[in-house]
């Protein structure tokens, strides 16, 4: 589906139409070009919503990419996000009970056959050890040849521990690994190196956020299959989660949930699986749609 402001769950709001009540019990939300602006801030009146919806009872968690030491302070600090979805889904947080509810990793064996193609290409690359990101020294320290996004330059750099060789560091922790990153300098390598992982690698997850990165989990892992998952332990049913994102790595997570939310400002092939299309990153699209949707009293559906 493909709606516009103005369009919902796939019926176009006429008067006279009556819409069907929609109880949205928990909000799934992507960072990176969704609850954050592009300079990588939450937004006051975003905030304020989150607020209202978390008072209402509404289970509202971060469904990112990013490992956990990558997450603002700030969001994980928020009064209320208790839950946190991390790298793609590999891993589900419990904040309260510190402790981790859910993880499905890469295997040594598996992350070391990723890392042999993508060392022969020019690129920055990565794992998540603990919630923790890893990055090669030499590429963070000319990362914008990597990013040319000065703001997410910024934010992998100061969210990175650098290390000499990712291989010498995978080995030398010997257990499995959040997630595998490389991003490209060259975009004709990165199409060429997501083929071989499909192809020589396989049994694997394989995504993307940027333009110029390859995100490998394990089999299995997305986001979309992390917030059902954590929505069956809480007891909400699918029809009952909503999920906001805007890249390639949330379209299992905007396909899966009852109702996908994306961004004005997401991809083409993200939008195509939409139930609705809300407004910019910067212009506060998830809090538009939490109002409209989410919050009691706002519009039903």
């Amino acid at each position: 589906m493909h709606q516009l402001e103005g369009e919902c769950c796939g019926i176009e709001v006429q008067e006279g139409i009556k819409m069907k009540e929609r109880i949205i019990k928990m909000v799934g939300l992507d960072l990176d070009g969704t609850l954050l602006s592009t300079k990588k801030e939450l937004l006051p009146h975003t905030r304020k919503i989150l607020k209202k919806a978390m008072e209402q009872g509404v289970v509202v968690l971060v469904a990112t990419g990013r490992p956990l030491s990558g997450i603002p302070r700030e969001l994980l600090d928020f009064p209320g996000m208790r839950y946190v979805l991390t790298a793609n889904g590999a891993r589900i947080i419990d904040q309260k009970q510190e402790k981790v509810i859910y993880e499905n990793l890469v295997s040594v064996e598996t992350a070391n056959r990723v890392l042999d193609i993508v060392e022969e290409y020019d690129t920055l690359q990565e794992v998540y050890f603990d919630g923790v990101g890893y990055g090669t020294r030499e590429a963070l320290e000319r990362i914008e040849e990597f990013l040319p996004d000065p703001h997410m330059a910024k934010y992998i750099v100061a969210t990175r521990k650098p290390t000499e060789s990712i291989r010498a560091l995978l080995n030398e922790v010997g257990r499995p690994t959040d997630k595998v990153q490389a991003i490209f300098s060259n975009l004709e390598e990165r199409a060429e190196a997501i083929r071989r992982i499909k192809e020589e690698v396989g049994g694997v997850s394989v995504t993307g956020t940027l333009e110029t990165n390859v995100e490998v989990n394990a089999l299995g892992v997305n986001k979309g299959a992390g917030l059902l998952r954590l929505g069956e332990l809480l007891g909400i049913r699918k029809d009952e989660i909503m999920a906001c994102g805007d890249s390639y790595n949330d379209m299992d997570m905007i396909r899966e949930a009852g109702f996908g939310v994306v961004m004005q400002n997401g991809n083409d092939a993200v939008k195509a699986l939409a139930d609705y299309i809300t407004d910019t990153n910067d212009n506060e699209g998830v809090a538009q749609a939490i109002e409209r949707f989410v919050l009691k009293g706002g519009a039903t559906c």
